[in-house]
C-alpha cells in the first residue's frame, strides 16, 4: 500500500490550509481508481490518505504528492508496505507498517534544508525494496524541484494543455491563451513539461514496486522506526 501524509508547515503562524489541500487532492483523485482510504484530516494540521500499490494507485500518488509540492507549505511523507486489515472506514483509524513509515517520512521531510523539496519516502527495510524506495524518493525530489520552480507562465501553459481533450492540444492551448503555438511550445520547453510527463510513470513504477503489500511485511512491528530513531506514536 502507499500511504501519503502531509503536514502543514508553519501552521502556528498562518491559517488552517487543510481544507483547501483536501479539496486539491479530491479534485486530483476524482474519477480515478486506486483510492483505498480517501484523504482526510488526521490530527491538527495533517491530512492523510491510502492508495493501492498498483498502477492506478501509484500514478495517483505521484500526482497528489507533486500537487502538494506545487501548492507549497507542506511536508509530505510517503510510507510503503503493509497495513493492518481489515481497513477501517477512515484513514485516521488505520494502522500498520505503511502508516508508521509515512509518519517517519513526514518527520524526515521536515528536516530537509531550506530550498529543498520537503518530501520523503520510507519503505520496508528488506532489499531490494528499501533501495527501490530510495530511488523513488530521489526521482520525486527531482520532479518536485521541477514543479516547485516552474514559472507562472509555464504552469499556465501546462494546465491549459492538460485540460485539452480534442486533437491538436497545443493549437487549442494557444487559442485558449491567446498566444501563438510557438509561444506555447517555448513555455512548455522552459517548464520541462515533456520531461516531467515522461518521468512520472517511472516514479509510479518505483512506488508500486516498493509498496507491494507482501505477507512477510505484515509481521513487521508497526512501532519500529524505519530510520532507526525513536518512533512516535500515531495520533
Amino acid at each position: 500500500m502507499i500511504v501519503v501524509t502531509a503536514d502543514q508547515r508553519g501552521s502556528t503562524r498562518g491559517p488552517d490550509r487543510v481544507p483547501e489541500a483536501l479539496a486539491l487532492v479530491a479534485a486530483r483523485a476524482h474519477g480515478r481508481p486506486g483510492v483505498l482510504l480517501p484523504f482526510d484530516r488526521t490530527v491538527g494540521d495533517e491530512l492523510q490518505g491510502a492508495l493501492s500499490a498498483d498502477d492506478d494507485g501509484a500514478a495517483l500518488a505521484v500526482d497528489v504528492v507533486l500537487d502538494l509540492v506545487r501548492d507549497g507549505g507542506w511536508s509530505v511523507g510517503i510510507g510503503l508496505g503493509a497495513v493492518d486489515r481489515p481497513l477501517p472506514a477512515e484513514s485516521r483509524a488505520a494502522s500498520g507498517p505503511a502508516f508508521v513509515r509515512a509518519r517517519a517520512a513526514v518527520d524526515r521531510a521536515k528536516r530537509r534544508g531550506r530550498g529543498s523539496v520537503p518530501l520523503a519516502v520510507v519503505g520496508p527495510d528488506e532489499e531490494p525494496r528499501s533501495t527501490v524506495a530510495a530511488d523513488a524518493q530521489a526521482l520525486l525530489h527531482l520532479l518536485g524541484a521541477v514543479v516547485a520552480r516552474r514559472s507562472t507562465a509555464g504552469w499556465e501553459a501546462v494546465d491549459t494543455l492538460v485540460a485539452q481533450r480534442g486533437p491538436a492540444p497545443q493549437r487549442a492551448s494557444a487559442a485558449a491563451l491567446g498566444v501563438s503555438e510557438q509561444a506555447v511550445s517555448q513555455r512548455l520547453r522552459a517548464a520541462l513539461w515533456a520531461e516531467d510527463a515522461a518521468v512520472r510513470p517511472l516514479a509510479a513504477r518505483l512506488l508500486r514496486a516498493a509498496g507491494a503489500d507482501l505477507d512477510d511485511d505484515l509481521d513487521d512491528d508497526p512501532d519500529d522506526d524505519p530510520d532507526g530513531e525513536a518512533g512516535e506514536e500515531r495520533a
